[in-house]
């Protein structure tokens, strides 16, 4: 099925998008609209264009695909499925999501990953291609957030104030040297060969998206943040 979102507002948009029984659906002409495919699931969305405010918010098993950019809060509190963004996400990407994963070509704006969680059986990942602006997974309470740095920008003078208040999960960073401003109360070593295993699969999963060589990827220099045993955040957060 293909809706066409030119002139729609985004309650007319998702209504459609809701009430169809098609289990694949493209949208074109998509411009700003908010909340597509919230809370949404058992489908197929591509989006031709670019879509508003929390796109796939709550979202729970829907594979979306955005050929173009995307604005604010993608993925806000999601719970299961796939967000595939073939350009760039604005800020607060993943905004306290629970489960599946985002996977960003390009670049993300501030805050992404902020209050992202993890819980018995979901595990939230983030994989963004560029780099992330500041206070990238803020209060971080669990799942792992990769930043791989492909592009001309370099992650250190782009996440200033990285993992403020994260208490829980991890950061890859795909980098020669650590962010500015890191908190004291993360701790940040250089990964080792056992670290880029857990990492591989999410490498992969991004290199079939964008098309890019998953071994090329893997071969750099990467950084893993996590809290530490003195995190006063962590304590406040979680049960010893």
């Amino acid at each position: 099925m293909i809706i066409d979102a030119k002139g729609l507002d985004f309650q007319e948009l998702n209504r459609q998008l809701r009430e169809t029984a098609e289990k694949a659906v493209t949208i074109d002409h998509c411009l700003g609209q908010r909340f597509i495919a919230s809370g949404l699931s058992n489908k197929t969305v591509t989006i031709n264009g670019v879509p508003g405010n929390a796109l796939g918010s709550y979202l729970d098993g829907v594979r979306l695909v955005v050929n173009g950019n995307a604005q604010d809060a993608t993925g806000d509190t999601m719970n299961d499925g796939r967000i595939v963004i073939h350009g760039s996400s604005g800020d607060a990407t993943g905004y306290a999501m629970r489960g599946g994963h985002i996977l960003v070509q390009r670049n993300a704006g501030y805050r992404a990953g902020i209050h992202m969680k993890a819980y018995q059986d979901k595990f939230p990942v983030i994989v963004i291609g560029g780099v992330a602006g500041s206070f990238l997974g803020e209060y971080q309470a669990g799942g792992l957030i990769l930043v791989l740095g492909l592009y001309e920008d370099r992650i250190e003078d782009n996440c200033n104030f990285c993992a403020t208040g994260m208490h829980g999960g991890k950061i890859f960073l795909r980098t020669e040297n650590l962010p500015h401003n890191l908190p004291r109360q993360v701790t940040a070593r250089e990964a080792t060969l056992e670290d880029l295993k857990e990492i591989e699969p999410f490498v992969e999963e991004f290199a079939a998206e964008f098309e890019c060589d998953k071994d090329k990827i893997l071969d750099h220099k990467y950084y893993v943040l996590s809290p530490n045993s003195q995190n006063p955040y962590k304590q406040l957060y979680t049960r010893n």
